[in-house]
């Protein structure tokens, strides 16, 4: 229990220092937003900033605060560190800056920010890899909380698959505030309570609360660098949630929302992937008995025992609901996001339901295929790409920074991270099964030659050409 204590007080200060700190990276803040400047009663709809961080935190926190904790815990109390340092210094400010980037860019999505600040020549290649990371993670989304209602309910799991994506379709094509508007802030709430319900019985159950250790408990013996910053994605750093950003930012009424909005709900969803890793190490004992439990049942199953095992029936049943809520609330703001890409892309008037019933539908026919695919399978793919696209997000950050306060020391703050991922996701794709396979020392190796060569041509680019240094 002192463990989750620490680590819940360091991701509040990171808020309240960090997030200040972060904030003051991109000063002073405007007072016009997109929502204010032309409304849209489709997409451009101001709510109060509290209504957009609900909104926000449901968007992002998909599967991956829950499923992707529970995965991270087989190596052991050490996923905490990620969790945590992950979340303030990368994942949280990556959140930030695609939300305040989006906002004083019109409320432009990602693929058109990623061009806009890296290149025109990016501007197709980053089109395609963002809108398929969306339709992973709509599938991936689609596919975890049909598995889970199956488990339940004993219903087959397409079935529930069909009402999922009927669902997706009509959220997608609604104006924002007539569904997500009115309906994520209720399940926001509802998805804290059931991560606190959780970790309540765990404390009036007398469980064993894990204690800190540096040492590598997985199982199977994987790597924790990069084997795990890549599994546990979104509840540390997630490149899925800088499409998801735009969406917000659409909708808030002042930058200085910004903060608590973007960065606050990051650092929130940390907290439900703590609550949840936590559960995981203290309910099974120890992570073989974890891995077991995840073999056996998957991640799915491995949720629906913990909420039975530690609040009983009811509260088991009330907890799965909030785990339920959390992929479906992001899958349909993916397909969205997605949506809007492409109408951003060909100039398309989003006002028009015709056009985005249009772009959906023919979405709509990947997901459809990538939702029979095991999900153990969907998610190794998401992980990587999501990962991958943090990277980019970071780079395109660190250019967004300079542009606006001329002097390099500023865009350290997303250079940093930037850097680090991609040594993450370059040894990865290397050392992984998934990828080349290359064994883990040439694989670490290759990783550093990559990421320098990477670093050297931004530098040379983006910092040493002055062409960069353009206000928007």
């Amino acid at each position: 229990m002192i463990l989750l204590m620490v680590c819940l007080i360091c991701l509040l200060l990171g808020y309240l220092i960090y997030g200040k700190f972060t904030e003051s990276m991109i000063l002073p803040l405007k007072k016009s937003t997109p929502a204010i400047a032309h409304p849209d009663g489709m997409d451009y709809v101001p709510m109060s900033g509290m209504k957009n961080h609900l909104i926000e935190l449901l968007n992002i926190a998909g599967t991956g605060p829950i499923f992707g904790a529970l995965m991270g815990a087989k190596w052991g109390p050490i996923v905490f560190i990620w969790i945590v340092a992950g979340c303030i210094l990368g994942g949280a400010v990556h959140d930030y800056m695609s939300g305040m980037m989006s906002a004083r860019n019109d409320g432009k999505s990602t693929s058109y920010l990623i061009r806009h600040y890296i290149g025109e020549k990016a501007r197709y290649p980053i089109l395609i890899l963002i809108i398929f990371v969306m339709i992973m993670v709509t599938a991936t989304f689609a596919r975890s909380a049909s598995d889970l209602l199956s488990d339940i309910t004993g219903i087959p799991s397409m079935i529930w698959i069909i009402f999922i994506l009927l669902y997706f379709l009509i959220s997608t094509v609604l104006p924002i505030h007539k569904v997500i508007g009115r309906i994520y802030p209720v399940f926001g709430v509802i998805l804290i309570l059931m991560a606190v319900i959780v970790i309540g019985g765990l404390a009036l159950g007398n469980y064993a609360f894990p204690t800190f250790t540096l040492e590598n408990l997985n199982p199977a013996g994987q790597e924790f660098f990069p084997d795990m910053l890549i599994t546990v994605a979104c509840g540390a750093i997630s490149g899925f949630h800088a499409t998801q950003a735009p969406m917000t930012a659409r909708c808030i009424q002042d930058e200085r929302d910004g903060r608590k909005v973007f960065y606050g709900a990051m650092i929130v969803e940390s907290v439900i992937a703590l609550f949840w890793a936590t559960a995981a190490l203290a309910f099974y004992a120890g992570t073989a008995a974890l891995a077991d439990a995840l073999s056996a049942g998957g991640a799915s199953g491995v949720v629906y025992e913990i909420a039975v095992g530690v609040a009983g029936p009811v509260g088991g049943l009330l907890a799965v609901i909030g785990v339920i809520i959390c992929p479906i609330t992001s899958g349909d703001t993916a397909l969205r996001s997605s949506r809007l890409m492409i109408q951003d892309d060909r100039n398309y008037d989003s006002s028009k339901i015709r056009n985005g019933l249009m772009i959906t539908a023919v979405l709509m026919m990947p997901i459809i295929f990538l939702c029979s695919i095991d999900f153990s399978v969907l998610w190794n793919y998401f992980s990587w790409l999501n990962q991958t696209l943090a990277c980019l997000v970071l780079w395109t950050a660190t250019v967004f920074i300079i542009s606006y306060r001329k002097k390099v020391k500023y865009a350290l703050i997303t250079a940093l991270p930037a850097v680090f991922m991609t040594m993450v996701v370059s040894s990865f794709i290397l050392h992984s099964r998934l990828g080349l396979g290359l064994d883990y020392v040439t694989s670490l190796v290759a990783g550093v030659i990559i990421t320098a060569a990477i670093t050297l041509i931004f530098v040379k680019y983006f910092i040493a050409d002055k062409r960069a240094y353009t206000m928007e």
